[in-house]
């Protein structure tokens, strides 16, 4: 399939578009949906802050919550009169001291897009894996058509894959860049037939930017922005809130819109935007130019988008190498569940987006990590006074790996100041609510669609506890082990076994990694 590069994607990558991975095959994975699900004896934490409870029993009929039962206390037998009675062909789950949470909500989720050929069925599974239910596709870079495929076969749930939640980006399709208001309000019109439920901006002048998000408002999309170097000085976070823009991506546009003593970022002389090493090194140095904590410039844009209902959906995750290179080059999970192509794009590379390794320095990375402090009392500021903040993972690129990278984005949260029932929130209901789906997921109810993670260990103590690969301690006979992980995920009522999941991905890792070495040696 031949895709168009608009010009709003090339003002934000200087790779070409990557050939999209095999599409995922039909389901084998998961169990149900069953008529009478009943999940015996956990502890929840229901996503809407509410601290956790338990032992509960919960009754699944299909995919819906119809009763939520306390059935006694922590630490005595549980009163068995007060259980829900099982008919005889209810299936039921013991999940006795295991944690049951909503179904995880990545609002940046590219099902492939960055090397090329990577296979959807690796993205959707580690996804699942990860506790995953539903995924916003920001800007459908493998072709409208490859993703609506994929939207539509998984609300059918004839593949295993999260929801998804298609957003394009903006221009894609047209055989010529949009230049007119006109136009901007005709693509939009189209793209709502297709089925797109929001756009990516990156930017676009004023006027076009104000057509196409007026009229994604008339037509019930969604919208997001990253804001592009190239056009921000334009358009800021505020500009396009005003406008009527959702959510924000990343971090970009946010300091150019604290800015005080300046209008333009400080760039040096050498910049040049498509030096990819440029662009991220100086991106580092951004928010020491921005208005401190506190002050009334910060206030009055703090203020300002939160009076907007907008959503701030930060991907620290995306950014943590620029702070901490080794780190992740050498993450836990990349010998066994990083695909050949995906360890081939993350290597320093002037073509490839985010590859930016060329020389980064011990300079760099403390400049990062000035950045990302300023960043996180921001956002831990933000939701303080009412902001929405949402978690997303934009995996793919710089050494982050699908779900793993989702899962280190919580802990990113918690580092930014947000208790542990915040960074819950923030990955679930806030992100329902983002999405206009908060009637349906995103939280434990009864009503609402049976999307659920259930994890052995209190992950409340230790986000560790929700990596595929465990977490790392000494066990009793003072060996080190590795423990945790999701043991199960519900998404419309279907149980996937976590565990079961990441053997089938490991396998596609390993045949990946021979059919590369037979290449070579060929």
């Amino acid at each position: 399939m031949k895709k168009l590069l608009v010009v709003c994607l090339l003002l934000t990558t200087i790779t070409t578009n990557a050939a999209p991975g095999e599409k995922a095959p039909k389901r084998t994975s998961g169990e149900g949906p069953y008529e009478r699900l009943i999940l015996r004896g956990g502890t929840i934490v229901n996503g809407e802050g509410a601290p956790a409870q338990g032992p509960i029993d919960i009754v699944i009929e299909n995919d819906r919550i119809v009763r939520i039962v306390n059935v006694g206390h922590p630490g005595v037998p549980i009163k068995q009169n007060k259980r829900p009675v099982a008919g005889p062909n209810d299936k039921e789950i013991d999940v006795t001291g295991q944690y049951i949470l909503p179904g995880f909500i990545d609002m940046h989720g590219h099902i492939g897009g960055s090397a090329d050929n990577i296979p959807a069925e690796y993205v959707f599974k580690l996804w699942l894996a990860h506790g995953i239910t539903t995924v916003r596709e920001p800007g459908s870079f493998n072709g409208i058509d490859w993703v609506m495929d994929h939207v539509k076969r998984s609300e059918q749930n004839s593949i295993a894959a999260p929801r998804i939640v298609p957003y394009v980006g903006f221009g894609m399709g047209n055989e010529a860049p949009i230049t007119t208001p006109k136009q901007a309000t005709k693509w939009v019109k189209r793209i709502a037939k297709q089925g797109a439920k929001g756009i990516k901006f990156f930017g676009a002048p004023p006027e076009i930017m104000e057509a196409a998000l007026t009229e994604a408002d008339k037509q019930g999309l969604g919208s997001m922005m990253h804001h592009a170097q190239l056009e921000v000085t334009a358009m800021n976070v505020i500009d396009s809130a005003r406008l009527g823009l959702t959510t924000m991506e990343h971090w970009y546009g946010l300091p150019e819109a604290l800015f005080e003593h300046q209008t333009i970022q400080n760039y040096s002389p050498e910049y040049n935007y498509n030096n990819e090493q440029h662009r991220f090194a100086e991106a580092g140095r951004l928010w020491a130019q921005a208005a401190k904590p506190d002050t009334e410039k910060w206030e009055k844009v703090r203020d300002e988008l939160i009076s907007l209902d907008f959503t701030i959906n930060p991907t620290m995750t995306i950014y943590e190498a620029s702070r901490d290179l080794m780190r992740e080059m050498n993450a836990d999970w990349h010998d066994e569940y990083t695909l050949p192509t995906l360890w081939e794009f993350f290597q320093p590379n002037r073509y490839a987006h985010g590859s930016y390794w060329f020389d980064w320095t011990t300079d760099d990375e403390i400049a990062w990590k000035k950045n990302f402090q300023q960043w996180m009392v921001f956002l831990n500021d933000y939701k303080n006074h009412g902001g929405r903040v949402t978690t997303g993972s934009d995996s793919g690129y710089i050494f982050k790996i699908y779900g793993f990278g989702y899962i280190r984005e919580l802990e990113l949260l918690r580092e930014a100041g947000f208790n542990a029932l915040e960074v819950v929130k923030s990955a679930t209901f806030n992100g329902a609510e983002a999405l206009g789906l908060e009637q349906d997921i995103g939280s434990i109810r009864v009503g609402k669609k049976a999307d659920l993670v259930i994890v052995k260990n209190n992950p409340l103590r230790n986000f560790k506890e929700l990596y595929g690969t465990g977490h790392f301690k000494l066990n009793n006979h003072n060996q080190p082990v590795r423990e945790g992980g999701v043991n199960y995920t519900i998404k419309d009522g279907i149980v996937y076994h976590a565990p079961t999941l990441l053997k089938e991905v490991r396998a596609i890792v390993k045949k990946a990694k021979e059919q590369k070495t037979l290449k070579t040696k060929h």
